[in-house]
């Protein structure tokens, strides 16, 4: 990729202040699962099937509402076990262990959901494509591509979608080297966003997020122990759980951003600088979610469901 020439990007740092200015809808204690938005989360496959189960738990954890759960025939049941909250879809898988195809069900579900997280678990595999495209198709709700899924960005609708790279995922994305992302983060993130109409969250130590508008937020703080396996499942999760309460793109991941890392930092003291699990973050969502929110200026009541009928 060609180097340009450097010039002084402006960014907003994610800090409590920034939440203040963009606080979560609010909740009602009359609110339902309803209120609070439904996800559906298409992933996993038959060597990690774990993806899912964090992924899942995290969005619940933010607060949603209702939570379904798509993958592979042969590991569904499991899921339905692992995540009782959940309802779990089969679908037809590769030889490999990979989703082949979307199934009826899952498109039909894809119809009524506020967030659509694809991705968890996932290889890049050529049926991905078509895989999205067929769910985007039907939903109209904001979507987030993680892992496996990171690549197969829409041509035809790119409004409303959120990609979470890291550094190795983002070099791939863009044909250069993981260095070169490491020594132009921001710079190749705004223009990632900008061209192909997407928001962008490079994660990292330091995190940025970029618009398509051309806005750069930037998160630093993060700790060495969030750099473990599942930690990127947990965030996705957190995401997409924030935007079915009715967060915006922007909103969404400013808050997941900042409340994963402090509940990296909270992990840390509680247990150790290294060696805390991914599926330990998820519990410490509820509690720093609602200790930040206390500090806000105002709430908001997230905007009226669409529901098909």
């Amino acid at each position: 990729m060609k180097s340009s020439p450097k010039r002084q990007l402006q960014a907003t740092h994610i800090d409590a202040s920034l939440l203040r200015r963009w606080p979560l809808p609010s909740v009602d204690s009359d609110d339902g699962k309803e209120d609070r938005g439904r996800v559906l989360i298409v992933g996993g496959s038959r060597e990690v099937a774990g993806a899912l189960v964090l992924a899942g738990t995290a969005a619940l954890r933010a607060g949603a509402g209702k939570l379904q759960l798509a993958t592979v025939a042969s590991i569904a049941p499991l899921m339905a076990l692992a995540v009782p909250e959940a309802r779990v879809i089969g679908m037809p898988e590769e030889v490999s262990g990979e989703i082949a195809e979307p199934a009826a069900a899952v498109l039909e579900a894809a119809t009524d959901v506020d967030g659509l997280l694809i991705g968890p678990g996932m290889a890049p595999h050529p049926s991905t494509n078509n895989l999205v495209e067929s769910l985007m198709n039907v939903s109209r709700a904001t979507l987030v591509l993680d892992a496996g899924a990171l690549h197969a960005v829409p041509a035809n609708r790119s409004e409303n979608i959120i990609l979470t790279p890291h550094h190795g995922e983002m070099a791939s994305l863009l044909g250069c080297s993981k260095c070169e992302v490491a020594a132009r983060p921001a710079e190749l993130a705004l223009h990632f966003a900008r061209e192909h109409r997407v928001t962008v969250v490079l994660k990292g130590a330091t995190t940025w997020v970029a618009t398509p508008s051309g806005e750069l937020l930037l998160h630093e703080g993060g700790t060495a122990g969030l750099g473990t396996s599942g930690s990127g499942d947990t965030l996705a999760g957190l995401l997409i759980g924030l935007i079915a309460r009715g967060a915006t793109s922007a909103e969404a991941c400013a808050w997941a951003v900042f409340i994963h890392a402090l509940a990296g930092q909270f992990l840390d003291r509680q247990v150790g600088p290294i060696g805390y699990l991914s599926r330990e973050l998820p519990g410490q969502f509820p509690a720093l979610l609602e200790r930040m929110s206390q500090k806000k200026a105002a709430a908001r009541k997230a905007p009226p469901r669409r529901r098909t009928t």
